[in-house]
């Protein structure tokens, strides 16, 4: 063991029960019962201020019919202690079973997962020996809404839901977490060059709430060039903060850079209540044999402790864990022949941490910017009121057809539309195919499916009512014209709420 500088040993001292604060312990499944004693091992000898209560949730509940993946009594006491610690979950295949991640967040409102994606160089393998950030993804919208339907027999759809009021609390978390971690840089990741609506809410909102935080730099890039850039320079980025999808992409490609998704620790936080997970899963293929890396949980616990308060104990935990990294104790997903000098199992590698509590490794230590080392703050009350709702008019509507035939003509479908929506408050406006300008004035080349949208609007602009729309539409049932689904086109304040067609 190398020399090292000593902390005073009674600071992890335990402290007594009342001193301790309950939290709900899932171990989870595969893996997650052996990195999960290891984790609880090393907090125990720590003095961590946390009394674990144990729950089961995931695949054996799912198993025993409870749909799920939590029963009763692991929901009375995740609500009653509001801080989850959980193992990787198994989430059995087949049979309509949806993750429990996904319900967890959703059911408690989880709306931050928060991810430190930090490279561990020298003892760890990475091209970004520099890369020190933190991702803050939106948990609880965008497609994980999960609303798909199948319209037609060759077109399927998935609703993307963007909220203002959503949009506000995350992008005003990842302000408020650069600021208490000293943090000087946000960039906002969208594709609003192309959803305009959608993930144009999330940047003009983003570039709002920038406002409010003038000395930290606000930056925007679309996710293309976001994600290419933070894959080959992640030093330029400090806090990242996209939407869900593009969020879970680029937090597993930031962890995927810095040497070892298996080290990925991460938080979900809502208001109120917290779950913190490692990010890699349940392995089950290397259950039960003492060989799986329980560093991602760990690091996910000790953000926990800081959650909780106990950043203390969260430094002299993270010092051990480095110090036995340093040491060259590793786990066989890490052990590289040369480098490291001994290879460790599970159990033996929490007990070089435990061994080592109380130091730090020698030479400089780049302490980062805050990925793991500065505070987590909690979300408050935070879901944003608007003071008056804005003048809503409507004065149009998307129809969307199931529409086939030997040629998928789009002009003999046009001139069917028009002369169907005379006498009615509307003209037709355009008819697209897959998102694509057909009619009018459509070319031959593009080929169409059996999935049309028909816009239809007032000619003079002015609003109108339902009324209105379900004439129009039972022009369609006479027609014999088989509407899959409808959109109402509404301005806000006069401002137009809905995209504008290719050619429009």
């Amino acid at each position: 063991m190398s020399a090292r500088m000593s902390e005073s040993r009674a600071t992890r001292a335990p402290g007594t029960n009342a001193e301790r604060i309950p939290v709900a312990l899932a171990e989870g499944d595969g893996i997650g019962p052996e990195i999960t004693a290891a984790v609880c091992a090393v907090l125990d000898a720590a003095g961590a201020r946390v009394a674990f209560q144990p729950i089961t949730v995931g695949e054996q509940c799912f198993l025993d019919g409870v749909t799920s993946g939590i029963p009763q009594d692991a929901w009375d006491a995740i609500r009653e202690h509001r801080v989850l610690l959980k193992g990787p979950i198994t989430t059995p295949q087949g049979g309509g079973y949806k993750s429990l991640n996904v319900t967890l967040r959703k059911a408690l409102g989880l709306f931050a997962n928060v991810r430190p994606c930090r490279a561990w160089h020298p003892w760890v393998d990475t091209r970004h020996p520099d890369m020190d950030l933190v991702i803050v993804r939106e948990n609880e919208e965008d497609t994980y809404a999960g609303i798909e339907h199948r319209q037609t027999p060759e077109v399927t759809q998935c609703l993307k839901l963007i909220s203002e009021p959503g949009s506000e609390r995350l992008i005003r978390y990842a302000f408020e977490l650069a600021k208490s971690q000293g943090r000087d840089t946000v960039h906002c990741l969208t594709k609003d060059n192309i959803m305009k609506v959608t993930d144009g809410l999330f940047h003009r909102t983003f570039d709002r709430i920038a406002a409010d935080y003038p000395g930290i730099d606000a930056k925007h890039m679309i996710i293309d060039i976001g994600t290419a850039l933070l894959a080959d320079r992640p030093e330029m980025f400090d806090v990242v903060v996209a939407p869900n999808l593009y969020g879970d992409i680029v937090s597993d490609v930031a962890a995927q850079i810095t040497g070892s998704v298996g080290l990925g620790g991460s938080a979900n936080i809502g208001e109120g209540f917290a779950m913190f997970e490692a990010v890699h899963g349940s392995a089950p293929d290397i259950a039960g044999q003492d060989v799986a890396n329980p560093s991602g949980l760990l690091l996910a616990a000790i953000e926990m402790l800081r959650y909780l308060g106990d950043t203390s104990t969260a430094e002299t935990i993270h010092n051990a864990w480095l110090a036995t990294l340093a040491d060259g104790l590793h786990t066989a997903d890490l052990y590289r022949e040369g480098r490291s000098r001994r290879k460790l199992g599970t159990r033996a590698f929490g007990e070089a941490v435990i061994d080592r509590l109380g130091t730090r490794p020698d030479g400089d230590v780049r302490k980062g910017k805050g990925a793991t080392q500065g505070a987590l703050p909690r979300a408050e009350d935070s879901w944003p009121r608007a003071e008056a709702r804005p003048d809503k008019v409507l004065h149009g509507v998307d129809v969307f057809l199931d529409w086939d035939t030997n040629d998928r003509n789009p002009d003999v479908l046009g001139r069917r539309l028009e002369t169907l929506a005379e006498g009615t408050a509307f003209d037709l406006v355009i008819v697209t195919n897959r998102g694509v300008k057909v009619y009018p004035d459509g070319i031959p080349e593009t080929r169409c499916t059996d999935h049309w949208r028909c816009r239809f609007r007032t000619p003079d602009g002015d609003g109108v009512g339902h009324r209105e729309i379900l004439d129009l539409l039972a022009k369609f049932e006479a027609a014999g014209l088989d509407f899959i689904k409808t959109e109402n086109l509404y301005t806000f304040d006069g401002e137009r709420g809905y995209s504008m067609g290719q050619g429009e």
